[in-house]
């Protein structure tokens, strides 16, 4: 949701700071005061086109920023993380820079943006309803995203998704083995040959920390037979020998031991020493035993070892490396083998294709019973708004062949009044009429919308009374599963609205500024008074405000 909005020298306004809350918040205020001002700068700040107008006359520069609460979008914080943009862990901060001249930048958590994303960020946060420049559900993408979260199809619609991603696979694996038949031949035979020569080779990880041992250990034999054998030397088998010197001390401590018991813990010392010695000469006598010289098995193991260098260098890789180049090839051999019948390759794209369209059949039946389920509750929404005999339709137009979306479009009809053609909902003309659709759709599939902040304009042009009662209590429902704001001229929708900003229009200095301002209780009075009784408030409408107001916080 939107947390704050900090406004400077924009259009009418040199200075704003404003604070939101949960629920549904209405903006109210004398006609030219302002109240569109502030929707114009959230638009802006998130990627509308700017324009030099829009900033202060006088002023080097306008500067928007804005602060959301995104701390349970984990799909936005996905998106920010893949493009580079995320800042602190639960908020996303966006600002925009415009110059005199048109020019502008933009910065999403500190760090430069694109208009693009922008835009793209402010769809995911914001939907502002009554204007068409940043309105969702004019979009067909976001209609059929609707539709299929209405119904729980987005794991079908899914489904389709990555069938058809298989199928357009095995769709280019043909095309390119049509295309380039003599490329992929030729390539075919190249990867044969390496193989039949690599396996040839019969050369494997283990096999070569094997030879590598066995060709230090036989290249230096006569090194290590020498090294061995002084080692026995000096332990056991020459004249005054470490083991016969050390063994002997031993008997003759102990011997003593008898006269001083004192002795005993040098003896504890030395008889292990004496012990592991005695290993050491056993150890050194079994391996001097396996130690040979083998010219024959020398000369055997460094022609293997060459066999491999070569190899290893025509493939320009380090020998142990082989075994991977061989894995490769042979995977290559078998993708380039499967395809390597076209009419095989055609039979695995046929069954590709039979399994989406398989998968797509059942997500247009499902769309269609949430189609028309959808449609029969928010016409029965429109009938209280002011749009007596006007029907929504959910229209699901057959596509010639299966797309990553399924088998057909969706669009959103509207007849916004008796005896009317349904016509596309992005080309409905009445800015209040789009605005009063828009809330009988959001109302109607607010268990499933995602975007957290809902603004609402021109809901209330051209209806009144009973209709504006309406109107108000179904933005306080809406806003308790979203953030709702509103711009409204009647005192039932303020009346109806948790939190009520007053916006006003003054002159200092010869400029004329915008100002608003959150109201308390007896401040909401006031205004609702105003915009019940017009220039001259009495106490007649101040009671009537006031039981308004009372009557809502019962």
């Amino acid at each position: 949701m939107l947390r704050s909005l900090s406004i400077r020298d924009f259009a009418i306004v040199d200075r704003m700071d404003l604070e939101f809350a949960a629920g549904f918040t209405v903006l109210t205020g004398e006609t030219g005061a302002g109240k569109s001002i502030l929707i114009d700068a959230l638009a802006m700040v998130l990627g509308e086109r700017a324009e030099a107008i829009v900033v202060r006359a006088g002023a080097a520069r306008a500067e928007i920023g804005a602060e959301f609460d995104v701390e349970r979008d984990a799909a936005l914080a996905r998106w920010l993380a893949e493009n580079e943009l995320a800042g602190d862990e639960g908020a996303c901060l966006v600002r925009r820079v415009i110059e005199p001249a048109g020019r502008s930048r933009g910065y999403i958590n500190g760090r430069p943006a694109t208009l693009a994303q922008l835009r793209e960020l402010g769809e995911r946060l914001v939907d502002i309803h009554g204007q068409n420049q940043h309105q969702s559900l004019t979009r067909t993408a976001a209609q059929r995203a609707l539709l299929d979260a209405y119904g729980g199809l987005a794991p079908s619609a899914a489904s389709v998704a990555a069938l058809h991603a298989a199928w357009q696979k095995r769709r280019e694996t043909r095309i390119a083995f049509e295309t380039n038949a003599g490329a992929i031949e030729a390539e075919r035979e190249h990867l044969e040959w390496q193989t039949r020569e690599l396996e040839a080779l019969n050369f494997g990880v283990e096999q070569w920390r094997e030879l590598t041992e066995e060709h230090a250990r036989l290249a230096h034999a006569a090194s290590l037979i020498e090294g061995a054998q002084q080692g026995l030397d000096a332990l056991s088998e020459g004249d005054d020998s470490v083991l016969a010197r050390v063994s002997a001390l031993v008997g003759r401590l102990d011997n003593l031991r008898a006269h001083d018991p004192g002795l005993r813990e040098a003896l504890e010392l030395l008889e292990p020493a004496r012990i592991q010695l005695q290993e050491a000469v056993y150890q050194l006598r079994h391996y001097a035993g396996r130690l040979e010289l083998d010219p024959q098995r020398l000369a055997e193991i460094e022609q293997r070892l060459e066999a491999i260098h070569s190899v290893a260098r025509k493939y320009r890789t380090a020998p142990e490396q082989l075994p991977e180049k061989l894995a490769a090839a042979r995977a290559r051999l078998a993708e380039l083998g499967a395809g390597g019948d076209l009419e095989g390759l055609r039979k695995l794209e046929e069954k590709a294709h039979e399994a989406c369209v398989a998968e797509a059949k059942k997500l247009s039946g499902a769309r269609k019973k949430s189609a028309g389920r959808l449609s029969e509750q928010v016409t029965d929404a429109m009938q209280t708004l002011a749009m007596a005999g006007g029907r929504f339709e959910v229209a699901l137009h057959r596509s010639p062949e299966v797309t990553a979306h399924g088998l057909e479009s969706v669009e959103f009809m509207v007849s916004a009044h008796k005896g009317m053609d349904p016509a596309p909902l992005a080309k409905v003309a009445s800015g209040g009429e789009l605005s009063r659709m828009s809330l009988a759709i959001q109302t109607v599939t607010s268990r499933v919308a995602q975007v957290p902040t809902l603004i609402f304009d021109e809901v209330d042009s051209g209806i009144g009374g009973r209709v504006a009662e309406i109107v108000g209590r179904m933005l306080k429902q809406l806003g308790r599963k979203h953030q709702v704001m509103c711009i409204t001229h009647l005192p039932q929708v303020a009346a109806s609205a948790d939190q009520q900003w007053q916006v006003t229009k003054t002159t200092a200095n010869g400029e004329v500024v915008s100002k608003v301002t959150m109201l308390d209780r007896e401040s909401r009075v006031e205004e609702i008074a105003r915009m019940l009784g017009g220039v001259k408030i009495t106490p007649t409408t101040r009671k009537h405000a006031a039981e308004m107001l009372g009557i809502k916080n019962d």
